[in-house]
């Protein structure tokens, strides 16, 4: 199990690769797994970003193990405490995520770089949403897609499974930028090295208000943000990392975050 969802620490940020040869297809406990190494990397205030990819170099992910759950007698659908691919719906995950989509993204693939905060694609990735031909439900996707890109555009692609190449999804601001494939990991760990040299708890207040005002209006959205509900919005406005900022920038000098 381990040699399928393999976590490399380099510095702070953690690496996770899905490894599960041929298509990097997800099972239960494989999305157990996911989850453990995630919440890992949140619980761990060593480490301030993470990278998912796939191994190989045609599937960033098939999604769903589709074969596996047939030849089960009762599928298993306890996928963890993330939900499928560990990132879905893991609580609390206000670190960034960075999504290295080296190949097929496909159904739950798809929906796992959809998890992500940034997304790389290498030139060969392409992405579907064939559950429409099993007769089942992209859930995540149903949810995420129409809010993320045109709305007609989402119903094309869950309507017909048809694939998209990585140069429509960046098109329709779905991939932040396309790389050839054999430079994609390195400007992946070029990013989480930016990020990991930023003001962690700047980025946990901007996931948490992004995540919590999603579906306000603008007024409520402020109105939440200013009331100091939100826990990550006031750990910041109370924080030596927000004086530092301010000493830094009347210094002229790159700050020192502590994250706290």
């Amino acid at each position: 199990m381990d040699s399928a969802v393999r976590t490399e620490r380099r510095g702070a940020v953690l690496e996770v690769t899905l490894d599960r040869p041929k298509a990097n297809a997800i099972d239960a406990p494989t999305s157990r797994r996911m989850g453990e190494a995630f919440a890992g990397f949140r619980d761990d205030p060593a480490l301030r970003v993470a990278i998912v990819t796939g191994g190989g170099e045609r599937f960033f992910s098939a999604g769903w193990d589709l074969k596996s759950a047939a030849e089960d007698a009762v599928p298993d659908f306890d996928f963890g405490v993330g939900g499928f691919g560990g990132l879905q719906e893991l609580p609390d995950l206000n670190k960034p995520v960075i999504a290295a989509v080296n190949g097929m993204a496909v159904g739950g693939g798809f929906e796992l770089a959809l998890s992500a905060d940034l997304i790389l694609a290498s030139e060969q990735a392409r992405f579907a949403l064939p559950e429409i031909n099993a007769g089942t439900l992209a859930d995540a996707a149903t949810i995420k897609l129409p809010r993320r890109m045109p709305y007609h555009v989402a119903m094309d692609l869950l309507f017909t499974g048809r694939w998209m190449e990585a140069a429509e999804a960046q098109r329709w601001g779905l991939v932040n930028e396309i790389l050839p494939a054999d430079g994609l990991m390195a400007r992946a760990r070029a990013l989480a090295g930016l990020l990991a040299e930023g003001p962690p708890l700047v980025f946990a207040a901007v996931k948490e208000v992004a995540r919590r005002t999603e579906t306000l209006s603008v007024q409520e959205a402020f109105d939440l943000v200013n009331s100091r509900k939100l826990k990550t919005v006031a750990t910041l406005y109370d924080s030596d990392d927000m004086k530092e900022g301010a000493r830094a920038f009347a210094e002229k000098r790159k700050p020192l975050w502590k994250g706290r």
